[in-house]
């Protein structure tokens, strides 16, 4: 069973940025596939982007350029860096894993490519 936890959101204007954080305690997620995923209101959960445990990344189209990922091992933290937010960009926002070192690229970005979730943080992005 591996633990996640998410921190970092809050309410932004557009143009802004945020970091956010997902932790897993007692865990080496750096051996592991992560992801970040986001939801909105009566919208389905969609995949913003993924990291192998080689440190390999992917995007979806609608956030290349704007949002980063990345890991430091020694915080054993996984990080979704944003930038020129959107109001768009609001919504819930999600860690996930799944224990082993990559996924299929056609589940990289979807909700059955993972194992494990953290309950979301929420990233408001007003106009």
């Amino acid at each position: 069973q591996v633990q996640l936890v998410e921190f970092g959101g809050g309410s932004v204007q557009a143009g802004g940025r945020l970091r956010l954080s997902c932790v897993a305690p007692g865990s080496t997620g750096s051996r592991y596939a992560e992801a970040w995923f986001r939801q909105s209101p009566g919208k389905e959960r969609e995949g913003v982007g993924y990291r192998d445990s080689d440190g390999m990344t992917h995007y979806a189209d609608s956030v290349k350029g704007g949002f980063t990922i990345s890991r430091d091992n020694a915080k054993n933290t996984l990080y979704l860096l944003m930038y020129s937010l959107k109001p768009e960009d609001s919504g819930m926002y999600y860690c996930a894993t799944k224990t082993s070192d990559w996924v299929a690229w056609s589940l990289r970005l979807r909700v059955e490519g993972y194992d494990y979730w953290g309950q979301g943080t929420q990233v408001t992005v007003s106009s």
